[in-house]
């Protein structure tokens, strides 16, 4: 029966494939359909008569009449809409809101998720994520067999219980349509729990029994610390021994890269793809829509999002005017800002991207607006060590669990450098020799970073702690940051964070 249901949908997708393909042929002309749209929709909201939303026929006058913000903008009007007030930001009561802590910083964010906005953003990008993923594959049968969740928590909001809030990833599992939930394990409790190591240890127990997993999806660091414990409890080598037919990883949320060699042990046989999707807190934006590494993730268009881009200025920073969709060219770092049917106006969202191609539109994440080095000139982004440090384990045939870099600053006329923490999975046999390859290969792939570096200019070499496998979750849990939606902060251009964890490691 479940071979019959697989086909069927396979078919929907396929269809479904040809009809994307034709809508997206005309992108600048869909994006200001979707400009009209959220505008229209929203005139009469408090937010669109304090800007004057039904006075905007044109992008000229949308870019002049209504401003880029960022969340501290917004936050009085969001507060306004958690306790129950209609029509603010977009029309009728929102009781939805999805806590963000993109970093582990200790301030959380709360987006609202609107029934528009979970339905033709959040859904309709899960649905174009398994319509590339059977386009790329035929064989696909996430339909026949089961997809593994691993998602956030809920709960009511202390100051008006109707509203609820959580971690997209929950928000979105409690609201699974009901001809989905058959393909879906464990069951939507477990896969709901508040309590991570609770949550980790039913799952894993779960899916050690079950052979016919074919789908995970999540945030990588996460998602190891789960096939790690599958592993404990069968004794098995890796998860394909465990899973014989399993297909498809789908992650987001951090890069890759560095993690890349730590799952390609994990699933060490042929058959398995991996796929990027950038599914934020804030929308459901790009799905990777083929298999060749680098090619970057296809922008969906018709998912209830307006598109700006921020240039990223000479000063390495993000100050100028956005452009729309149309006048962006690859190659070049831009902060996204988005306008989008949850009533987020011209919203910056803290990502920083690169476009890989125009036609059609594809794109990498290279960062946070907030998360570079640039204190001695040298432009480093988390892209760049993403880079390097996936290069340097591959060369010394290690894995690094997480990491994060922060300027070492010198006194008087001595030069500075950059510090890095790195938790291996198993550690080098020399830091000293990783830490001066590492260097090298941060060189390779960053000009500015080589040119400060050439002959100890302005950078000396940089230098690397290695602490204990665990001493970032631990950190993390000591700042009830501890689950899927949790990332480590890469760089910064202060110490606080770096000097936390030595702190905590040395405890």
């Amino acid at each position: 029966m479940r071979h019959w249901i697989n086909h069927v949908f396979r078919l929907y997708y396929s269809r479904r494939f040809l009809s994307i393909q034709s809508l997206y042929s005309q992108p600048d002309k869909l994006q200001e359909k979707w400009r009209f749209l959220l505008l229209k929709k929203a005139e009469n909201t408090a937010y669109g008569k304090l800007f004057g939303f039904r006075d905007i026929k044109d992008y000229a006058t949308f870019s002049k009449q209504i401003p880029v913000v960022d969340y501290e903008d917004l936050k009085p009007f969001i507060s306004q809409m958690m306790l129950g007030g209609p029509d603010v930001l977009w029309p009728g009561k929102v009781t939805w809101f999805a806590k963000s802590a993109g970093t582990s910083q200790d301030k959380s964010k709360f987006i609202p998720v609107s029934n528009e906005n979970r339905q033709e953003c959040h859904l309709r990008g899960t649905w174009d994520t398994m319509m590339f993923c059977y386009n790329l594959r035929p064989d696909a049968r996430q339909f026949e067999a089961k997809t593994l969740l691993m998602g956030g928590s809920l709960t009511s909001f202390e100051k008006y219980p109707p509203t609820m809030t959580g971690d997209i990833s929950a928000i979105m599992i409690h609201h699974l349509p009901a001809v989905a939930k058959p393909f879906f394990a464990p069951d939507i409790p477990t896969a709901l729990l508040s309590n991570w190591d609770e949550k980790i240890e039913k799952i894993a127990q779960y899916a050690a029994k079950e052979r016919d997993i074919v789908m995970v999806g999540g945030v990588p660091t996460w998602s190891l610390l789960l096939f790690n414990r599958i592993l404990e409890l069968t004794g098995k080598n890796h998860i394909q021994e465990v899973w014989p037919h399993f297909q498809l990883y789908t992650h987001g949320g951090v890069s890759f890269l560095p993690y890349k060699t730590q799952f390609e042990a994990v699933f060490p046989l042929p058959g398995v793809h991996f796929i990027e999707t950038y599914n934020a807190t804030e929308g459901f934006f790009a799905v990777q829509d083929q298999i060749e590494e680098g090619s970057g993730m296809r922008l969906l268009l018709n998912n209830g999002v307006f598109y700006e881009f921020i240039p990223q200025d000479i000063q390495n920073g993000f100050n100028g005017w956005p452009i729309p969709l149309s006048e962006v060219v690859p190659n070049v770092n831009y902060a996204m800002v988005i306008t989008t049917n949850s009533g987020l106006w011209r919203y910056k969202i803290g990502d920083t991207v690169r476009f890989t191609s125009c036609n059609p539109y594809r794109l990498k994440v290279t960062g946070r607006i907030r998360q570079f080095i640039n204190t001695f000139g040298e432009e480093v982004m988390v892209e760049n060590t993403d880079k390097a440090l996936s290069m340097t384990c591959l060369s010394f045939g290690v894995f690094a669990n997480e990491y994060t870099v922060a300027p070492k600053f010198l006194y008087q006329n001595e030069k500075g450098g950059h510090e890095w923490i790195i938790e291996f999975e198993n550690p080098p046999s020399s830091i000293a020799d990783f830490s001066m390859m590492l260097d090298k290969h941060l060189q390779q792939v960053n000009s500015d970073y080589e040119a400060k570096r050439m002959h100890n200019l302005a950078l000396l070499p940089l230098t690397v702690h290695c602490v204990k496998k665990g001493t970032f979750h631990a950190w993390m849990r000591s700042k009830a940051k501890f689950g899927n939606q949790n990332k480590v902060p890469r760089l910064a251009e202060h110490r606080i964070i770096l000097e936390e964890i030595l702190k905590f490691a040395d405890n």
